[in-house]
């Protein structure tokens, strides 16, 4: 009876060593206690890509001509989710491929279409400099239903991207800014899409995807209150000030698709 009741209380002191050995010591980052939840739909985490062309001024209509037609083949695949093509509105000559597709190996295969060698193929006079692919990964991913919500006949769109550097030991701080604002801003009424994305290569770069119905749309959303814990950390902690250097406001050339 004796040796049977000195071996419980040792069952019970190695069970709590167990539990202690297993606890991480560290605080946990505001971050991380809600990144399980923002990624938990695996189904949304799309390959997602952002492609930069600048061209040069006497090939602009052909070029434009070869991506519109990539981007139109692109949305008849179903692995799809996006593919989008702008010009930027004060650098004409800068256009951007937007797409994302179910995975990594459809964005591949898309890659390797006849219609992607058209483009790469008049890519190699019409360019200034060689065309730059950005691979990112969606924080707080949206549906592809969500993706493909369709402008109104009554809006006259514009999308900005925001590349964010961030330095370093702060990019955390940012994810979690925008973790609290960013149900407020895919509420907005004028906001159509509205996606944050961290580059691949770099775990400090950032891009937001911001595609608003108006210019109205757009200026509300500058003087929304929730936008200012965003614009704090912009104004602190970026390597390059100011900050609207990083910004990009783009006119959307194909698909053009109005519902």
């Amino acid at each position: 009876m004796l040796r049977s009741f000195s071996k419980k209380p040792m069952a019970i002191i190695l069970t709590v060593l167990l539990l202690l050995c297993q606890t991480n010591p560290k605080a946990q980052h505001p971050y991380d206690a809600v990144v399980k939840e923002s990624n938990g739909n695996q189904a949304n985490h799309f390959a997602a890509r952002l492609t930069r062309f600048d061209v040069k001024p006497d090939h602009q209509t052909a070029f434009r001509k070869v991506v519109s037609d990539y981007v139109s083949r692109s949305l008849h695949q179903e692995s799809n989710v996006l593919s989008e093509a702008y010009y930027e509105q004060e650098h004409p000559s800068v256009l951007w491929i937007i797409e994302r597709w179910n995975s990594k190996m459809d964005l591949e295969k898309a890659g390797k279409s006849a219609s992607f060698k058209a483009l790469e193929s008049l890519a190699k006079t019409a360019l200034s400099t060689q065309a730059k692919r950005i691979d990112i990964k969606d924080l707080e991913p949206i549906s592809k239903q969500q993706w493909q919500s369709v402008v109104r006949k009554t809006d006259d769109p514009i999308t900005i991207m925001l590349f964010v550097d961030a330095k370093a030991g702060t990019e955390r701080d940012f994810k979690t800014v925008y973790h609290t604002a960013m149900p407020q801003f895919r509420s907005e009424p004028g906001v159509i899409t509205y996606q944050l994305s961290q580059l691949e290569t770099d775990s400090t770069q950032f891009v937001t995807y911001e595609k608003f119905r108006n210019e109205d749309a757009f200026q509300y959303h500058l003087k929304f209150p929730p936008i200012q814990p965003v614009i704090d950390y912009l104004n602190t902690s970026i390597k390059k000030q100011p900050f609207q250097t990083g910004l990009h406001r783009l006119i959307e050339f194909a698909p053009l698709i109005r519902e």
